[in-house]
């Protein structure tokens, strides 16, 4: 099973790497994620380098997707050569959004239903592309799903997990990054915003 977290140019590192880190609590045979860019290296929006593992075409091919947000997000809508490479289908693969990543989604023509969740910032830009944009942190229809909020990202990563390996899978790689002390009531709350859309 690869996953594949798209990371481009002026990315938020809580919208790629605490996914990235969940989805690493998986440890089976044949689990694989990485880190997927259009360049060999992409540089956060506060300054951080992060070297790609996989290129845009590997990532297409990868059995769910994840899109993570940042800074120039709508210059990566508005370049076509680049959306171009973007060849998703949620017939055969999963794929999720976080924050201004729904935008990307929504200008691929993804969002069935017109439905999804983003962070306050992407708001209006979605809304634009005919979008409407729902209050709550989590939303999945079929085999796409987004999140708003940096730490929604913790819930694009259990219900990845959930949707291939079980909710027993994702309980316990919540349980693995939830704060000590705290560690029920976190797999409580990503659990019951996952659940309903499993």
């Amino acid at each position: 099973m690869h996953i594949a977290i798209l990371t481009f140019d002026g990315f938020n590192e809580l919208d790629s790497l605490i996914p990235f880190g969940i989805l690493q609590r998986v440890k089976k045979p044949g689990w694989k994620v990485s880190i997927a860019s259009p360049t060999r290296q992409v540089r956060s929006m506060n300054g951080v380098t992060l070297e790609a593992q996989i290129d845009l075409v590997e990532a297409c091919c990868a059995d769910a997707v994840l899109i993570g947000s940042g800074m120039a997000t709508r210059e990566v809508v508005a370049n076509p050569a680049l959306m171009a490479q973007l060849q998703l289908d949620p017939a055969r693969q999963l794929i999720g959004a976080q924050c201004s990543g729904t935008l990307v989604l929504a200008k691929l023509g993804l969002l069935a239903g017109g439905v999804a969740c983003t962070d306050l910032t992407t708001k209006p830009w979605v809304i634009e592309a005919g979008v409407e944009v729902l209050n709550q942190p989590f939303f999945a229809n079929g085999n796409v799903a987004t999140a708003g909020g940096c730490l929604a990202s913790q819930y694009l990563a259990a219900w990845v997990i959930a949707r291939f390996e079980g909710l027993e899978a994702a309980q316990n790689a919540i349980h693995y990054v939830a704060p000590v002390g705290e560690k029920e009531a976190y797999m409580e709350r990503a659990l019951g915003n996952i659940a309903p859309y499993l």
